[in-house]
């Protein structure tokens, strides 16, 4: 077994430099986009492609997750986290050059493989330079960034939005990434070369991306471009399992996994990360639908609804770094996700219940809750299941559970966004013009409507989030279940790394 590198305070200090600004860059993407989101699909007329603007991204960004992780294993962390950085850059310069949805989407998938490396670079070296047991006192350190993106991601955004262009959201990243590329070129050259055994398994990754692509073609499709019985509906289901099972068959067999299947051999491991699947499906689909129901029904500008958004942003960050301050003290997790999965289902069963009376006093007090549950989840989740990997396979361990939570995200946009927009076209059936021009309606044009045309535009988009809100509480609930599952295993240092379980050394064999 590989043994960690040891780092002083001042090293990781140093280190932590670089993977700050990294995370802010990809955290930041996603908070400047969310606001600009009912303007550019108005703008591109796209409202039946909503859900792609931000499926495409994190579409690409799961399937690149766990490659990712694989190269940092073999190539190591310094390298494969750089070439993240020139690829999320080059994807972000070519989305604010859209000409249509579909160069728009495209472009965001190569955005998304970027980030990909991203986020789970950021997690890999810190799993490489700390252990566990005092990862809790940087994680403060590391989650400091988390109010400048929450906060400053969402004004950026739609202060972008009504006094430039939409096309300044992707534009904004640019600068921020030089640094990020010159600052982590100097700050990573200290931690450790890869294995120098370059043997990907390309198999595999096309078999994932073949499954993943497929599922999340029937969550976006079924009901709404075809039937839920239709051929092309069934025919995509059949793929997904035949392609899931091929998978699962290559990965067994395969020299260097890029998905090693034994780390699901952990019970604590599979658990964390089903949970982290259902932090991503609330949290992606929360991000995507609350600025539509603000900036349509409440009547806000994008600038407001990117304000707005920060009591569930504040209650995330302030929870997660408290829980990683309590973790670090006592040791002890196991409360957090059972909390944290209550907590998320009550924020998203309220959601369900807006309409358009619901203040935006109201909505903000459901959206402190979500952002509770949130952040009782988002950093716990990944703790649990580093400490139950083996540490030679740390990279390709963060690399699955981030795949799964991006994973979850993937469906829940899809899903919810597609519930969303079938709702709102249904309710729109007889409206006239707002029915006729929903396609390309933008909060700017509905303001300038008859008021009877406002008012059924603003009913229908209200149901639709309430209906999307309903299906995500339901998931969130399944999650309270999962939460209860999980044993305490105590944190470890470096010297105390676990071995695999029996029963991920047959599988591994």
């Amino acid at each position: 077994m590989t043994t960690p590198t040891r780092f002083t305070h001042r090293e990781i200090m140093v280190t932590m430099s670089g993977l700050v600004i990294a995370m802010l860059l990809a955290m930041l993407d996603n908070m400047i986009v969310a606001p600009a989101l009912p303007t550019i699909v108005g703008d591109l007329d796209g409202l039946n492609h909503l859900a792609w603007v931000t499926t495409g991204y994190i579409l690409a960004s799961t399937v690149a997750t766990p490659i990712w992780g694989k190269l940092g294993d073999l190539l190591g962390r310094r390298i494969t986290f750089l070439s993240s950085i020139a690829i999320f850059l080059i994807g972000s310069a070519l989305c604010g050059m859209s000409q249509n949805m579909g160069e728009l989407i495209a472009f965001r998938a190569v955005q998304g493989l970027g980030a990909g490396g991203l986020m789970v670079g950021v997690m890999a070296v810190l799993a490489d330079i700390v252990p566990p047991r005092e990862r809790g006192k940087y994680q403060g350190v590391m989650m400091a960034v988390m109010p400048v993106a929450m906060i400053g991601g969402p004004l950026v955004g739609g202060f972008i939005t009504d006094n430039l262009n939409w096309r300044w959201a992707f534009y904004v990243n640019l600068p921020l990434g030089v640094v990020a590329l010159a600052v982590c070129w100097f700050v990573l050259a200290k931690l450790p070369r890869g294995k120098g055994q370059v043997r990907i398994d390309w198999l595999g990754a096309g078999l994932l991306s073949a499954w993943i692509t497929t599922l999340v073609l029937i969550t976006t499709w079924g009901g709404s471009e075809y039937d839920w019985a239709s051929p092309q509906i069934l025919g995509l289901a059949a793929v997904t399992l035949l392609a899931f099972a091929a998978f699962v068959l290559v990965e067994r067999r395969a020299t260097e996994p890029i998905m090693p299947l034994s780390v699901f051999a952990n019970r604590n491991f599979t658990l964390a990360g089903v949970l982290s699947l259902i932090v991503g499906f609330a949290m992606f689909g929360g991000i995507t639908l609350l600025p539509q129901f603000q900036q349509y029904v409440q009547g806000s500008s994008a600038t407001n609804s990117g304000l707005l958004l920060m009591p569930m942003m504040l209650a995330a960050m302030v929870v997660s770094l408290v829980g990683g301050q309590v973790i670090t003290r006592t040791g002890r997790y196991r409360a957090l996700p059972i909390a944290g999965t209550v907590l998320m289902t009550t924020g998203l069963a309220l959601f369900a219940t807006m309409d358009t009376g619901t203040s935006r006093l109201t909505t903000g007090v459901f959206m402190a809750i979500l952002g509770a549950g949130m952040g009782c989840l988002m950093q716990t989740t990944m703790l649990i299941a580093q400490n139950s990997s083996p540490v030679h396979a740390i990279g390709a361990a963060t690399g699955a559970a981030t795949f799964l939570r991006n994973m979850g995200g993937s469906l829940g946009v899809s899903l919810l966004t597609t519930l969303y927009t079938n709702h709102l076209i249904d309710s729109l059936g007889g409206s006239g013009q707002a029915a006729s021009s929903a396609g390309s309606m933008t909060p700017a044009m509905l303001r300038g409507l008859p008021e009877n045309v406002r008012h059924a535009f603003s009913v229908a988009v209200s149901d639709g989030v309430s209906a999307a809100f309903t299906w995500g509480a339901a998931a969130a609930a399944a999650g309270i279940v999962i939460a209860l599952l999980i044993r305490h295993v105590p944190l470890r240092g470096f010297a105390d790394a676990p071995k695999p379980e029996p029963a991920a050394e047959l599988q591994s064999a």
